[in-house]
C-alpha cells in the first residue's frame, strides 16, 4: 500500500486516478511514499521516512527544497503546461486592462453612485482621462518562450500585435509550436529597445532574478508596460516604482503583490490569479497524479526538476531504479554488484542532470536485498526494486 500526503486540497480528479486497492490518499496520512503539493511550503517539512517523491500540481516548485530533495533521493515533479491556458489567458487580459486603464476607470465609475440623472453627463466629462491604445499593431517582447510564453505570444501575434520573442533554451518542439510571424530574437536588447509591451516567462534562477532593473529599464521606451505573471523576483520592485514616479514607464502589471506595490499609480496588482481557474487545477491535479503513478509503479520520470526523464519498458521480473552522484563509476559498480550475484541484465538506460542521475536496470532473476546492497555504494543515493505484475 503506497501512502500519498495532500498538503493543498487537490482536485478530485487527480486523486480519484490512485486505485484504492494500492493507494491510501489524504491529509492525514503518515510515513509518505508521496507528497502531492499546490501552493503550501515545504521548507520546513520533515524529509524522512519512506518518502520517495513530491508532485507539485502546478509549475513553480519555489515551495519545495529542490536540493534537500536530491540529497536524500526525492523526485520532484511538477506540471508544465498544465496551467498554461489559464495564464495565457490572464497574461492577455493584463495586456488590455494596462492599455485602457481599465482598472482605474472602474474605480472611478464606482464614485459616481448617487448622482442620479448626472451620471450620463459625468461620464462623457470624465471619460477623457481613461483614455489609452489600442494593442493592435503595437511591439510586444516575450522573454520565455515555454507553454506558457508560446501561447502569449501565439495569441497576440493573432491579436494583430508585432511580436519579439527570445529564450536562450528553445526546444525543438518549443520552435515548432511559435507563429512563424514572432520575430526571434537573441538578445533581449532588442526586445527592451523596440517594444511597447514586455511579458515575462523567464525561470526565476541566478541569471533571472532582478532583470528588470534600473539598467534594463533606461533601455526600454518611456511608456512601456511590463507584465510579471512568471515570478515576482524576476522586477525590481523600487526599479519599477521610480520609474513610474518619473514618468519613464506606463504600466507595471504583476500577479505578485506587495505592500509597496499595492495602490501605486500605475500598476495593475492582480492577486495571484494566473493558475485559478478550475480547469487549470484539474489539469495539474491528473498530471501530477499519472506522474506519480508511473514512478511508484513503474519508476519512471517525466517532468521532474531535479533528475533526467528516463522511461524503460519491463521485460525481466525486475526493475532495479538507482538514483546516485553524477560521478564516474557508479553504474561500474551497481553492474558489478548484479554481476556478482548472477542476475541477468535484460536492459539498462542512465541519464544525468546536473549533479544526479538516474540508472534502471530490468533485470531477470533479481534477488532479496540487492538494492539494499546498491544502496550501500558510497555515492549512491537511494535505490529500490519494482516487481513485475503477475
Amino acid at each position: 500500500m503506497y501512502n500519498i500526503l495532500t498538503l493543498n486540497k487537490i482536485a478530485a480528479c487527480g486523486t480519484m486516478l490512485f486505485d484504492n486497492s494500492r493507494y491510501n490518499v489524504g491529509t492525514e496520512v503518515t510515513d509518505p511514499k508521496a507528497v502531492m503539493v499546490r501552493s503550501a511550503s515545504m521548507h520546513e517539512f520533515a524529509l524522512d521516512g519512506s518518502l520517495r517523491a513530491i508532485a507539485r500540481a502546478g509549475a513553480g516548485t519555489n515551495n519545495i527544497p529542490i536540493d534537500k530533495c536530491s540529497e536524500k533521493g526525492i523526485v520532484v515533479f511538477n506540471t508544465p503546461g498544465a496551467n498554461a491556458n489559464a495564464v495565457k489567458e490572464l497574461v492577455i487580459a493584463g495586456l488590455l486592462l494596462s492599455s485602457r486603464k481599465i482598472p482605474a476607470a472602474l474605480d472611478w465609475c464606482k464614485s459616481l453612485k448617487g448622482k442620479g440623472s448626472d451620471v450620463p453627463a459625468l461620464v462623457e466629462k470624465g471619460k477623457g482621462d481613461f483614455g489609452g491604445p489600442e494593442i493592435t499593431g503595437k511591439k510586444l517582447g516575450v522573454i520565455g518562450l515555454g507553454a506558457i510564453g508560446a501561447l502569449v505570444a501565439n495569441a497576440a501575434t493573432d491579436l494583430g500585435m508585432e511580436v519579439y520573442g527570445s529564450d536562450p533554451f528553445l526546444s525543438v518542439d518549443g520552435a515548432l509550436s511559435l507563429s512563424r510571424k514572432l520575430n526571434y530574437v537573441k538578445n533581449l536588447r532588442e526586445i527592451y529597445e523596440n517594444c511597447d509591451y514586455i511579458s515575462l516567462h523567464a525561470p526565476s534562477n541566478a541569471e533571472t532574478k532582478k532583470m528588470i532593473n534600473a539598467e534594463t529599464i533606461a533601455l526600454m521606451k518611456k511608456n512601456v508596460r511590463i507584465l510579471n505573471f512568471a515570478r515576482a523576483d524576476l522586477v525590481d520592485d523600487d526599479a519599477v516604482l521610480s520609474a513610474l514616479a518619473s514618468g519613464g514607464m506606463a504600466c507595471y502589471v504583476t500577479d505578485f503583490p506587495t505592500d509597496a506595490l499595492i495602490g501605486v499609480e500605475g500598476v495593475i496588482a492582480i492577486p495571484h490569479l494566473g493558475a485559478s481557474t478550475p480547469e487549470s487545477e484539474d489539469n495539474c491535479a491528473i498530471m501530477a497524479a499519472k506522474q506519480l503513478i508511473d514512478f511508484l509503479e513503474n519508476g519512471n520520470i517525466k517532468n521532474s526538476v531535479n533528475l533526467p526523464d528516463l522511461s524503460m519498458v519491463m521485460t525481466g521480473d525486475t526493475k532495479v531504479c538507482v538514483i546516485h552522484k553524477n560521478v564516474d563509476g557508479v553504474i561500474t559498480q551497481i553492474t558489478k554488484i548484479i554481476a556478482d550475484a548472477k542476475v541477468n541484465i535484460e536492459n539498462m538506460e542512465s541519464k544525468s542532470k546536473k549533479d544526479y542521475a538516474y540508472t534502471v536496470l530490468d533485470v531477470k532473476g533479481y534477488q532479496h536485498g540487492l538494492a539494499k546492497k546498491i544502496e550501500e555504494i558510497e555515492t549512491v543515493v537511494s535505490a529500490r526494486a519494482i516487481k513485475a505484475v503477475q
